[in-house]
């Protein structure tokens, strides 16, 4: 456990360890960061982070772009806050079983896998702390993962917050390059800006991506890993794009929205071809049980929105949704 000093003369406590995983020999890995001088949280100040498809929750989360990542901008503003790698993610167990894989339909980090693990982190995170709720916080793949867990388990998610949740779509989209699939992608991280910036209109892709964060983003996600062949690249199981085409695309919801019953927040943006408007309205008028929803869109922002210029209003939107005191009838 380290203390990191933040540009707000704030200081935050950051840990890294490992869990084990419902399998033997597969550990997750947990980051947690706080306020150096608070230890005791309340349920509705503890938040665990869920990553997408490609990249690790290190690498969306807690990349130091400006002056804070997004991850310290949560714990700054009071939660204690943790995020999670399933296996084959970041520092997280790589499966043997991905390198020998034939059938893509086995591939073992698939959303079944995925929800398990994030369960696993759960349990972890309550029984430590002594509560029997958090606050998800999900992105992309990792809003499928949330958004099933929680539509099974409610009683353990205080509120539920989804950026750019997968949802169904007419097309695998441009994750998926077509063809048989690898056992896992490895993913050139400068061919991927140019895609990431392609999602915005010309004359809005330099300004996008303020000027240095790409890189530093680069170095982070790339110091994590786990790395490709080539040192420029990442390498990220392929279950979650088979699940794309197994569920998501082929008009087979994994889970149902109308099962969960606690607060949601969708937060999405105006430029996210991967997950498009259309797409964004359909998750969240099946979300018919919730006490209640809220949905924000942002402008000129796209799928990867919170580490882009206008991620300010993304964090400033989670926080608002997770701190808000509620009348007693809609806690009840």
């Amino acid at each position: 456990m380290k203390v990191i000093n933040q540009t707000s003369a704030a200081a935050l406590t950051i840990e890294d360890y490992l869990i084990p995983s419902d399998t033997a020999g597969v550990n997750l890995h947990l980051r947690r960061k706080r306020l150096a001088d608070v230890e005791q949280f309340r349920a509705e100040l503890t938040l665990l982070l869920m990553h997408g498809a490609t990249f690790s929750s290190g690498s969306l989360f807690d990349a130091p772009l400006g002056s804070a990542s997004f991850m310290d901008q949560l714990a700054l503003s009071g939660f204690d806050v943790y995020a999670v790698d399933v296996r084959g993610y970041g520092a997280s167990t790589w499966p043997t079983e991905i390198a020998e894989a034939a059938d893509p339909t086995t591939f073992p980090v698939r959303i079944e896998t995925a929800v398990r693990d994030l369960g696993a982190a759960i349990e972890h995170i309550l029984q430590r702390r002594k509560l029997d709720q958090l606050n998800l916080v999900a992105m992309s793949w990792g809003g499928s993962v949330a958004g099933a867990y929680t539509a099974k388990d409610n009683g353990k998610i205080k509120r539920l917050a989804l950026i750019a949740p997968l949802w169904l779509r007419q097309s695998p989209g441009r994750i998926d390059a077509g063809g048989k699939l690898p056992p896992y992608r490895e993913v050139d991280l400068w061919k991927y800006q140019e895609i990431w910036r392609a999602a915005a209109p010309e004359n809005h892709r330099d300004a996008l991506i303020p000027a240095g964060w790409f890189d530093v983003w680069a170095e982070t996600t790339l110091a994590i890993g786990p790395r490709g062949a080539d040192p420029k690249t990442l390498r990220a199981p392929s279950g979650a794009v088979q699940d794309i085409r197994e569920y998501w695309a082929s008009n087979r919801p994994y889970y149902d929205p109308a099962e969960i019953r606690v607060p949601v927040l969708l937060v999405h943006a105006e430029w996210d071809v991967d997950v498009t408007f259309d797409t964004a309205r359909d998750l969240f008028s099946r979300l018919t049980a919730t006490p209640y929803r809220r949905w924000t869109e942002i402008g000129q922002g796209t799928h990867m929105v919170i580490l882009e210029k206008n991620r300010w209003q993304a964090v400033n939107a989670i926080i608002e949704f997770l701190q808000e005191d509620l009348p007693a009838e809609v806690e009840a």
